[in-house]
């Protein structure tokens, strides 16, 4: 008796993998630690990637951790290209904080884009790749063992670890800015 093969999951076309997940995409590469104007470059990389390869997605893993492999290996040769011929950052916080039209929400969200880049900076790369998929994008933990080739007990130790590496890393923050408003409050006296 032969084994019959599941059916092939029709393969959306580029447009609709562009439109769907170009946000992803974008955030992934930046919260990996990719800086400035370098997100644009290793954003359109991977879309030159799927282009070139999206006839080949089997449908064995969701679309989400097929792209986040291309992501994966784009962002880490970038990063090594950047450590031989390093770079000043330039970042656009305001992209990050997304469009609106009160400015001044618009300076705290990117305000808060800021810090929760600085946090996840923090991290190492292997619990910073684990916390980003899990707690931002959403991701399962067998979801990010299969999208970043690792054991799921692994991602869970990592997921343990760098959730209280961010939450020392936020306990530090919070102690610096206690630490400035007592400094600028004797000032002023």
């Amino acid at each position: 008796m032969t084994a019959v093969a599941a059916p092939r999951l029709p393969i959306p076309s580029f447009a609709e993998v562009y439109d769907e997940h170009f946000g992803f995409v974008w955030r992934t590469v930046r919260q990996l630690g990719v800086q400035g104007a370098t997100i644009d470059d290793v954003v359109q990389e991977t879309f030159i990637v799927v282009h070139r390869r999206l006839a080949e997605f089997e449908g064995r893993s969701s679309l989400k951790t097929w792209l986040y492999g291309i992501v994966r290996r784009i962002v880490r040769d970038e990063r090594r290209r950047l450590t031989r011929k390093p770079t000043s950052p330039v970042d656009d916080y305001d992209a990050i904080a997304g469009e609106g039209h009160d400015p001044g929400n618009q300076a705290e969200r990117a305000e808060a884009a800021r810090l929760l880049l600085r946090l996840l900076a923090e991290l190492s790369d292997d619990r910073r790749e684990v916390f980003v998929l899990v707690e931002l994008e959403q991701m399962t933990a067998p979801e990010v063992a299969e999208a970043t080739g690792t054991n799921v007990n692994t991602v869970y130790t990592r997921l343990r670890a760098a959730r209280g590496d961010f939450a020392a890393a936020v306990e530090r923050h919070r102690a610096r800015d206690a630490a400035f408003v007592v400094t600028a409050g004797q000032e002023g006296t």
